[in-house]
């Protein structure tokens, strides 16, 4: 599928209604907490303005459930992002109604408003025509920068482009051609690391890129159902019992197409996760019961660099332990200074896992870090995410 994008359309002088990501953390005291999500849309949004365009944006923040929350509205959102840009952002008080289309109809060019919380109205989850037309008249382009909620069935996702002309923003542009990337053309050897706490997050990824990968290496949380599925005791860590024959036969699979799977050989042990009581390293043959799984061992971190370093490209989502517990966080912080150094395309997905590779200030050493967690993997999964079907494509000449 080759889409149009913001590039492909005259955008000069016309309402141009961008819906962007700005879901972003906001502190107790109405602080954002990282604007990284507002940065990754600044290529797309000071285009539209080099353009003199009219900049109508919209977004979502947290889950307010259909109904006003004041703690989650946008107003320090576009006082952020004003100061990104250099120039005024009106935060509107709703995102449709007669106020916000007057407002928008005495925009001059270059101005640029940011809509309220869109997820503030119910019709924005249920896809509600009426709500999708209400935000449509506020356009006559339609500009989609959110990637990481593009596999959502939103109003602002997918009920927008049926009354505006639809394509892509910069970021939706980049997220795809990098992403694509790892499934038509990877560099090889490929490998794909794979953490986080469950198997059952990752399965149509992994059914995926198992036909595309040359090693797959599973960390993390998950990697105790790995290590049941093979007769290891895993003490009190979290297991997926309904997922041991899937896991069985991934790894069959695995074997058949020559993959090379690397499962932890030692692994840092607790018997409170939140990390109050102590740890110890032990072999994966050696873990008691009443004990849980929370890093990989030095060992193991030791055969997935060296692993690494044979690979030209590399995909990495989820985190090695309980990253956010300093005890438990080598494995992962490990893992992305290896990749930070890497002669190879690395590409991080996953919130957990850019979060942990914002934190080291390693985003600058990958190739791609990922906006998307859920929406980068089901477009690795193969699967059309609703959001990117919705956009219109490129006429192709033969």
């Amino acid at each position: 599928m080759t889409i149009k994008t913001v590039k492909d359309i005259d955008v000069t002088s016309k309402r141009v209604l961008v819906r962007v990501d700005f879901n972003v953390p906001m502190n107790s005291d109405g602080i954002i907490g990282d604007d990284t999500r507002i940065r990754a849309c600044l290529p797309t949004i000071k285009y539209l303005i080099d353009k003199h365009a009219k900049i109508i944006i919209c977004s979502h923040l947290d889950r307010p459930h259909g109904k006003v929350e004041e703690s989650l509205r946008l107003a320090p959102v576009a006082k952020r992002l004003s100061e990104l840009i250099s120039r005024p952002v009106r935060a509107m008080k709703d995102c449709i109604g007669p106020d916000v289309e007057n407002a928008v109809s005495k925009m001059h060019d270059g101005d640029v408003v940011l809509l309220e919380n869109l997820r503030f109205h119910p019709g924005e989850k249920e896809n509600d025509p009426g709500f999708a037309r209400a935000l449509s008249r506020l356009g006559e382009v339609y500009v989609n920068d959110a990637f990481s909620v593009s596999h959502r069935s939103h109003a602002s996702i997918v009920g927008i482009p049926k009354h505006l002309p639809a394509v892509a923003g910069l970021l939706m542009e980049n997220e795809l051609v990098k992403l694509g990337k790892l499934l038509e053309r990877p560099e090889k050897p490929f490998a794909a690391m794979m953490g986080g706490a469950k198997v059952s997050d990752k399965l149509g990824f992994m059914e995926n890129i198992i036909n595309r990968v040359d090693l797959l290496i599973i960390g993390g949380g998950m990697a105790a159902t790995f290590l049941k599925s093979e007769g290891y005791r895993v003490g009190k860590s979290l297991v997926e019992n309904d997922r041991l024959q899937y896991v069985r036969d991934l790894k069959e699979k695995a074997k058949s197409l020559d993959v090379r799977l690397f499962l932890p050989v030692d692994v840092v042990i607790t018997e409170d996760i939140h990390g109050s009581s102590g740890t110890r390293t032990v072999p994966v043959s050696d873990i008691p019961d009443g004990w849980a799984i929370a890093d990989i061992g030095p060992r193991t971190i030791s055969d997935f660099s060296q692993a690494l370093k044979e690979c030209k490209t590399v995909f990495w989502n989820g985190p090695m332990g309980v990253f956010e517990i300093q005890e438990f966080s080598h494995g992962t912080h490990a893992m992305a200074t290896v990749m930070s150094k890497l002669d190879a395309v690395t590409v991080i997905g996953g919130g957990s896992t850019v979060e942990a590779v914002t934190k080291m200030g390693l985003e600058d050493k990958m190739s791609h870090v990922s906006t998307g967690g859920g929406a980068t993997l089901k477009f690795l999964s193969g699967e059309t995410l609703p959001g990117v079907a919705a956009l219109s494509e490129k006429m192709i000449v033969v």
